[in-house]
């Protein structure tokens, strides 16, 4: 039996008894889209299958460096880090990079855990796209820096002086690919085994980044595979002393580094709801009010969008970072950007994301969004034509300049309590409110430059 063809209980324990195999993987993506998890021996995984098991709640109650948040309800000291149910995904089933004939399943939290849940907030705003009639599409694409480098020189280097695989700006270029096509056939064979097929791949702007596409698929299969992705490309790089950064702008020399999202309906007789051959640009009034709502409420989901400190040094006008909730026609310089087609190809692209988010969260904002514009019947502004950096916007549509900024929009937000849930907002503004806290507590090296001498 191959990994893809498991659908059920009954699937899962029969492929791992076909493989002989005495441990599988199992894990679960945290509040910043980090995979958290173990090996699982054949008899407590089957035991799970049929009845969950139990996860330490604290992947959910830390950051990115493990430092345990005190600003948070849903757990903490003060109720002790208590065990969480979890469902293992018979569904989810794949094979391992590097790890002959082993198997990786994905879990989500269960019981009170899900409200908090990111694969479970997606799941919530994906079940309401059901109850309006539709199914949503969606395909994401990441740019990442690769260097020669591994977790330990990079810090003996303090992150200076760090070497990228390739040097100098070439983007598209058939000389980089040729010449590293044993890498590019590495993360494609990836993308094949691990079932999250890389539809393109290139060499983008800026030394040693590389642009990687994943194939379209329904929402909640598409995150899942954006989600590994992201967490095996970094194994990839590092089984081969490579060292991949998916953060927003790791340098100020170069580019910032996307993850862009594209975003599609079909009603339920899998026609597209988003095109219609009599309008202008096959707009129909779904798609138009689907982006309204994107556009509109762009401002207070931002920190789903744009969630590190990180994050916000990217969004800086010239460097294909929007600055506020734009749109255009095949415009690039814009938040969102319509994709004229036909009725397989019409979509969104949201271009504000970055490569830093929750695969889970990013696409839940930009479903969720969408689905308000639909519910109000609102309407989007007039598309920008040319540089949208040059003409100015509204104040309405200007985006929150700073995480701390965004985090008290999405907590102040209706829309995003009611189509999200209030234990969700405020479980994921705190933890916003904690990494900009933790960030302030730190004295950079540009205010030791700036001040230490001359102040």
């Amino acid at each position: 039996m191959e990994a893809r063809a498991v659908k059920s209980v009954a699937d899962a324990k029969a492929i791992v008894e076909e493989r002989g195999l005495t441990h599988v993987k199992v894990g679960l993506f945290d509040n910043d889209g980090i995979m958290r998890g173990k090996y699982m021996s054949k008899a407590k995984f089957f035991a799970s299958l049929e009845k969950g098991f139990s996860f330490c709640d604290v992947v959910l109650g830390w950051d990115a460096k493990d430092q345990l948040y005190d600003n948070t309800r849903y757990t903490g000291w003060h109720t002790g880090y208590p065990d969480a149910p979890v469902r293992i995904l018979p569904h989810t089933c794949r094979d391992v990079l590097d790890e002959s004939g082993m198997l990786l399943f994905i879990a989500e939290f269960t019981g009170a855990a899900e409200a908090v849940c990111p694969r479970g907030v997606l799941r919530k705003v994906l079940a309401k796209a059901a109850a309006m009639g539709f199914e949503v599409q969606a395909a994401l694409e990441y740019e990442f820096f690769l260097f020669r480098e591994t977790p330990h020189s990079a810090r003996e280097k303090g992150f200076r002086n760090l070497q990228t695989v390739t040097p100098d700006w070439f983007g598209y270029s058939m000389i980089r690919n040729s010449v590293y096509s044993e890498l590019y056939h590495d993360i494609l064979a990836m993308g094949q085994t691990m079932d999250f097929p890389i539809e393109g791949i290139h060499s983008e702007t800026g030394p040693g980044v590389i642009e990687a596409a994943i194939a379209v698929d329904q929402a909640e299969a598409a995150a899942d595979k954006a989600a590994l992705f992201k967490t095996y490309m970094k194994v990839l790089a590092q089984r081969r002393d490579l060292l991949a950064t998916f953060m927003a702008k790791w340098s100020m020399d170069y580019p910032g580094q996307s993850g862009h999202i594209h975003v599609s309906l079909r009603h339920k007789n899998g026609q597209s709801a988003f095109f219609d051959a009599s309008q202008s640009q096959g707009m129909s009034t779904i798609q138009r009010q689907f982006l309204a709502g994107q556009q509109r409420l762009m401002p207070e989901f931002l920190c789903m969008i744009a969630p590190t400190i990180n994050s916000y040094t990217r969004m800086v006008p010239g460097f294909w970072a929007p600055t506020h909730a734009t749109w255009g026609i095949e415009n690039r310089t814009t938040a969102l950007r319509v994709i004229p087609g036909n009725e397989t190809s019409q979509r969104i692209e949201y271009r504000l994301g970055a490569a830093d988010a929750n695969p889970y969260l990013a696409l839940a904002a930009a479903v969720a969004s969408g689905l308000c514009g639909i519910e109000n019947q609102w309407q989007p502004s007039d598309a920008v034509s040319g540089n949208a950096y040059d003409q100015p916007q509204p104040p309405t549509l200007a985006l929150p300049a700073t995480l701390w900024e965004a985090a008290q929009r999405f907590r102040a937000s209706d829309a995003a309590r009611s189509l999200l849930g209030e234990e969700f907002v405020e479980h994921f503004a705190a933890t916003r409110e904690w990494e900009e806290r933790e960030f302030r507590k730190q004295v950079t090296d540009w205010e030791l430059a700036r001040y230490f001498e001359i102040i």
